[in-house]
């Protein structure tokens, strides 16, 4: 199978003077047609927010949002009264619908005084649906060790939240030095090392460094290091 390895200095940036956001894809001012989506993956951005900023309400619609802290702790409020704090071990979905308003903020300090966090949005299988949000500590299971199914709309999976797209996947895993995880089917692959080092495929994967491919299904993925890695495995391409 080939990768397609996307270093995280090559992954399009967007800073200001309270922002870093290094994206997947496409995304804001970046534009490039040959790299809109992955699958059915349409944002996967990876965010510093310095203390006390972020962003203030601003309006979605037809988006699933999955959100995931890995350092600091990120404030939400929207318009249809939900509002939480997200941190590192809890998965936050939102979804948009018909339309919603919300603000992120940055709550407390983190990694290099700011909330770092990754955000990533997916089309829903079906449009006109009322706005949802949901969100869950997963603390307990990461601990257990393996690869957790976080976010999915496929019914085979109990994931700790739910998507509204039948065909795509979120796992996440947290390896020490040494262990591996065996990467789960489906059509299209995407992985990114969140913390530590992942080897896949004789392939040395870094902090920020992205795998697309196809079916890596039945790949074992080995962290040299204590490592934290997401993966999509997702059924569809955009559009099907």
């Amino acid at each position: 199978m080939s990768l397609h390895v996307v270093r995280a200095d090559e992954r399009l940036l967007t800073s200001t003077d309270w922002l870093s956001s290094r994206h997947g894809f496409s995304f804001g001012d970046h534009y490039d047609p040959h790299n809109t989506h992955h699958g059915v993956l349409l944002v996967h951005n990876d965010e510093i927010v310095a203390p006390g900023q972020g962003f203030d309400t601003h309006a979605h619609r037809e988006t699933e949002i999955v959100t995931w802290v890995l350092d600091g702790s990120l404030v939400h409020q929207d318009s249809e009264g939900h509002s939480g704090l997200i941190y590192p071990g809890l998965a936050q979905r939102m979804s948009a619908g018909t339309g919603i308003l919300h603000s992120e903020r940055n709550d407390a300090d983190g990694v290099r005084g700011g909330v770092h966090y990754l955000q990533m949005w997916l089309l829903p299988d079906e449009t006109g649906a009322d706005p949802g949000y949901e969100q869950r500590d997963v603390s307990t299971e990461l601990a257990a060790g393996g690869l957790l199914p976080l976010a999915s709309g496929d019914r085979r999976h109990d994931s700790a939240i739910r998507i509204r797209n039948a065909g795509a996947t979120l796992w996440v895993a947290r390896l020490a030095a040494g262990e591996h995880v065996t990467i789960p089917a489906g059509r299209f692959t995407h992985l990114f090392v969140a913390a530590g080092a992942a080897e896949l495929e004789s392939t040395l994967l870094g902090v920020g460094d992205t795998v697309r491919a196809g079916d890596l299904g039945g790949t074992v993925l080995t962290a040299p290091a204590p490592a934290e890695v997401l993966i999509w495995t997702m059924n569809a391409a955009l559009g099907e």
